[in-house]
Parts: C-alpha cells; structure tokens; sequence
C-alpha cells in the first residue's frame, strides 16, 4: 500500500484536509516519506493546473486521487440538484485528473435524495453511466458518507447495490475509515465483500484526527487490506490538529507500521 494526504488547493469550508502554501505541504509530505499527495478543488478551471502539474512533478510525489466534494460544498453543484452543470464540473475534474492518471471521487458531489429516492437514484446511475462512458480510462471512486453529510450512499452495501446498476468497470468504491465507524455493522467484512470493486482508501480516526489520536485500533483493518490484496492507496483526509505538521507525521508514522 502507498501513502497520500488531502490537500486543497483553494479555499475551503471542509476542515478535514490541508490548506496554505501548496509548496510547503508538497515539500514537508516529501520530506516525512509520504508517496503522494490527493488534491481536493471545486473548480480545476480556476487553478493553474500546468504549474500544479510541475510542482508535483518536481516534489516526486504522486496524486492517487481528485477530490469533487467542493464543487457541492462551495458552489453548490450535486448530481442529483443540478445534473447537466454537476456533470460539466466533473468533466473538468477528469481533464485535470488525467494529467496524474488519478481517481476522480465522487462523494459530496452527488448531493441528497431528500425523500425522492426513485428519481434520485436513477438520475445518479445516468450520470455516472455518462461520466464512465465519457472517460473509460478513468476511474471514479463512489465513496459512501455517514448519514449526517448525506442521505445517499452511506455505506459498502449500498455502494455495491448502485455499482451493479451502474455496470461500468471504472467505477468502484472509495472506502473511509471514519464514515465506517459510524455507518457499517462490520468495518472488517465490508473491506471483504467490497475488495473486489476497492478503488481507493481514506483513513482517519474516530474523531477524524491523524490515526492514534482517536480510539480505533487499525491492526485488524490493515491487516484485512493486506489479505484482500489491496495495493492501491491509503489517503489520510483527516483534521489538520494540531497542526498539518503534526497529523502528518503521527500518520505517516502509523501507516509505516503496516
């Protein structure tokens, strides 16, 4: 397994990621031994992406993944609210993850169902089916939130039933440790049941700090990746607490142990 932390490249109301001077990040997750950075942005319109591209490049890190989430967050486009611009913005978010060959996300900007889940349902699998159809060599991770940033998609079993609906082999699941503790009866059967569709891994601990500044014991967890045969990332999106210079390092520290 490889190792990555978020980090946004604008301003953001999410809290869970790392801001300030790109260069800085790019330069200290090098220097703690880290093997990628994922990049989290609303709008890849609105960034430099070749200088980005450079940076990157420069610091030999690579980026694993392309976080959406902002663009429902800070300019409020969901798939399920406003389908033909949130899927305009995801596009803009495959063209820049196709200069690192990375995963596109898709988790907030999905949106809420609100008590429409028949149309809400059907109205997400065209979307997708249009997305992965729209960029076949790029993949698109559903990641399943807990129930107090969405009512849709909440958990493994959830995601599993969509991506057979969906039948696109771009697109699998975004496992997060954090969303687990609240949502799935078993962290360590659902990273069974869905090892065949992993596409990616967000870590955090119970209260969403650095792993070992919370209560889970990740062993078990680690292990059953290991068993499982996931080789991909493992990306820590965590509360930047008490500072990004020391979630970093009690981190990296923790998944080097695994």
């Amino acid at each position: 397994m490889k190792t990555s932390f978020v980090v946004s490249l604008q301003q953001t109301s999410f809290k869970a990621l790392a801001t300030g001077k790109f260069d800085g990040n790019l330069r200290l997750l090098k220097d703690l031994g880290y093997d990628g950075v994922e990049l989290a942005v609303a709008d890849p319109s609105e960034i430099d992406q070749q200088k980005i591209f450079q940076l990157i490049d420069d610091h030999g890190l690579e980026v694993p993944a392309i976080g959406t989430g902002q663009a429902y967050l800070r300019d409020g486009l969901s798939i399920i609210d406003s389908r033909e611009r949130a899927i305009e913005r995801i596009k803009s978010h495959i063209e820049f993850a196709r200069l690192f060959n990375a995963i596109v996300i898709i988790g907030l900007i999905r949106g809420k169902i609100n008590g429409k889940m028949n149309k809400a349902e059907s109205t997400f699998i065209d979307c997708m089916q249009k997305c992965a159809d729209y960029a076949p060599e790029t993949r698109f991770a559903i990641e399943p939130l807990n129930r107090y940033e969405t009512d849709f998609i909440n958990n493994v079993e959830e995601a599993m039933k969509i991506l057979k609906l969906i039948d696109a082999r771009n697109v699998g699941i975004l496992i997060d440790i954090f969303h687990m503790n609240i949502e799935e009866v078993s962290i360590i059967k659902s990273i069974e049941s869905s090892s065949s569709l992993l596409f990616h891994v967000h870590v955090a601990d119970s209260n969403r700090k650095a792993p070992g500044f919370g209560h889970l014991n990740f062993d078990e967890m680690f292990s059953t990746l290991k068993k499982v045969g996931y080789k991909g990332f493992v990306s820590a999106e965590i509360l930047p607490l008490p500072s990004v210079e020391k979630a970093a390092e009690q981190t990296i520290k923790l998944l080097k142990m695994y």
